[in-house]
């Protein structure tokens, strides 16, 4: 053990703190809980697919009891994280804090009534899902064990929150679906219906990205910005689309990366695997890689490993 005093080491942090605010709360009284809108996120997942998710034994004769407990708990939750958010985002620039219970509760309840029609534009990705993937077996499959769908259905959830101007919920909702399955939706993004994530995997979809209906992007995809242009105090400049417009009936494949506000890939095309796009293309088009050069030498009894790709 180490003989110098624990006030010293104490002293020296507080000396930290003290010397800059950043990354501390120190004298705060607002901050919204991550675990408790993780639990949020959970109970929409109960509602969304009741059945696979929570309670699993639901029948026609406790599923009102069902549906009524959990959407209390949630209701209740939801309001209070969102009061907390709209609270800790006016306490960050000295505003009033009057009023914010009140906001929450109807923000929540706009997320909640909107929750049936929230389910039918799942029910169509889960399809879709389905539908584009021959290795599913069927739509519980999809359900249960696609980390993409598990990906987009968080997105729904969180953009609808996004859309209401709640603060920090809708990223910690979906930094929340990326730590389980690999892509990273930002909740600022416009995603059209039917939309399928195959593998998920290091899926990156930037906040101001403008997918249309009937898109499909493979693992590794990204959706992102050149770089990010800057006023004159060399903080970068928000509000304006930094992000690809990804037109109806779009495929994009495995690892291909797709940069800028101003790029538009046209409806129904096909970007292929690896590719580099910085540049719109149009509607209809097929974007390829030239295919490469292999070269094998030996056969199978040859124990010489010497090939290139």
């Amino acid at each position: 053990m180490s003989d110098r005093p624990l006030s010293a080491q104490v002293d020296a942090l507080l000396a930290s703190y003290r010397s800059d605010p950043r990354g501390h709360r120190i004298n705060r009284r607002f901050l919204p809980s991550r675990d408790e809108i993780i639990r949020c996120t959970r109970m929409f997942l109960e509602l969304l697919y009741p059945g696979y998710f929570g309670r699993q034994d639901i029948t026609d004769a406790n599923v009102g009891y069902h549906v009524g407990v959990v959407l209390s708990e949630l209701r209740g939750v939801l309001a209070k994280q969102i009061e907390l958010c709209l609270c800790f985002a006016k306490e960050d620039v000295g505003g009033c804090m009057e009023g914010c219970a009140n906001e929450a509760s109807r923000r929540a309840d706009a997320v909640l009534d909107g929750l049936p029609i929230l389910r039918e534009k799942l029910l169509r990705d889960i399809r879709a899902a389905f539908d584009g993937d021959p290795a599913a077996g069927s739509m519980d499959e999809v359900i249960l064990a696609y980390p993409g769908l598990l990906a987009v259905t968080v997105y729904r959830i969180a953009h609808e929150l996004f859309l209401l101007e709640v603060p920090m919920m809708p990223r910690i909702m979906s930094e929340w679906a990326h730590t389980q399955t690999g892509a990273d939706i930002h909740p600022g993004a416009s995603i059209g219906e039917s939309f399928f994530v195959d593998h998920a995997t290091g899926i990156v979809v930037g906040e101001t990205s403008r997918l249309g209906a009937h898109v499909k992007l493979y693992q590794g995809v990204t959706l992102g910005a050149l770089s990010i242009r800057k006023d004159s105090h060399g903080r970068a400049i928000r509000g304006t689309q930094r992000h690809p417009t990804v037109q109806d009936g779009v495929t994009i494949y495995a690892n291909a990366t797709v940069l800028g506000g101003e790029t538009v890939i046209g409806e129904g095309a096909v970007v292929g695997g690896s590719v580099f796009v910085t540049r719109s293309v149009p509607p209809g088009a097929r974007v390829a890689m030239k295919s490469p050069e292999l070269a094998v030498r030996g056969g199978v009894d040859d124990r010489m490993i010497d090939f290139e790709i």
